[in-house]
């Protein structure tokens, strides 16, 4: 009998024992319950594998930091070419290819290009990249140090490009054009700046302003300019005849 009570406590011992543990194990994988989760995002999901799902998150990364990637074209497709980007393919369409039109996509196999990434979708498998956001930043860099360069007052060279009712935008240096306004075009009253101007003329302009890169040039200033001289040459020529003329009348009556 006296066993028979030690076997039941034994039992109980080890059931509460036993119960003890399940705690404690339920206790530690919620400690760990995020460890785990992210074990299993590494895993994998059975669609995709582990090299895969570690690429997308890296494209998402960048693609959050909108960071500047170096890629190689390694093929052609219709209307675009591929490079891969952690080993994903990835769509440069051919309009994000460069800041002007490309009509021949093979002369871009091969090439080296700097891209920023559009699009990532990884679960349609989406990867769209683009060089023209880079190449425009790098053109404006450009012109923002020609623009320093250029002095209000200074006359320069350039040629009529485009000729809109409200002027005329004359192409200074490569990258580098300004408007001459319709009242900044001639000394007379005009209706329209294509009465005295056609797009590919050679014109001479002043400086007129230099405001947030946009440049303001005048051939009024330069016209108003050209006839103040020449008055002032017309001026200085009478006034020395008149006085020649004077001296040479007083000398008349003089015996050497």
């Amino acid at each position: 009998m006296v066993d028979k009570i030690q076997e039941v406590k034994d039992w109980e011992m080890t059931a509460l024992a036993d119960r003890k543990e399940e705690k404690t194990m339920a206790e530690s994988m919620k400690d760990f319950e995020k460890e785990l989760e992210e074990s299993y995002k590494v895993m994998g999901d059975g669609e995709k594998d582990t090299d895969t799902l570690l690429a997308w998150e890296k494209i998402k990364e960048l693609y959050a930091e909108q960071a500047t990637l170096d890629v190689t074209v390694s093929g052609i497709v219709n209307k675009g070419v591929i490079a891969l980007v952690e080993g994903i393919r990835g769509f440069i369409p051919a309009s994000r290819l460069s800041l002007s039109h490309v009509d021949d996509l093979n002369p871009w196999l091969g090439r080296e290009l700097k891209v920023r990434i559009i699009t990532a979708d990884a679960e349609n498998d989406k990867l769209v990249l683009s060089a023209r956001e880079i190449l425009k930043e790098e053109r404006d860099a450009q012109k923002k140090l020609k623009v320093a360069e250029i002095k209000e007052g200074e006359v320069l060279t350039g040629k009529v490009e485009t000729i809109k009712d409200y002027g005329a935008f004359v192409k200074l240096a490569d990258g580098i054009d300004g408007l001459v306004h319709i009242s900044q075009i001639s000394t007379q009253r005009i209706k329209h700046p294509g009465a005295v101007l056609k797009e590919g003329q050679t014109v001479k302009v002043k400086i007129l302003s230099i405001a947030d890169g946009k440049i303001s040039l005048s051939m009024k200033a330069l016209i108003e300019q050209e006839t103040e001289e020449e008055e002032h040459e017309t001026f200085d020529y009478k006034e020395t005849a008149a006085a020649t003329t004077g001296l040479g009348d007083l000398l008349k009556g003089l015996k050497l």
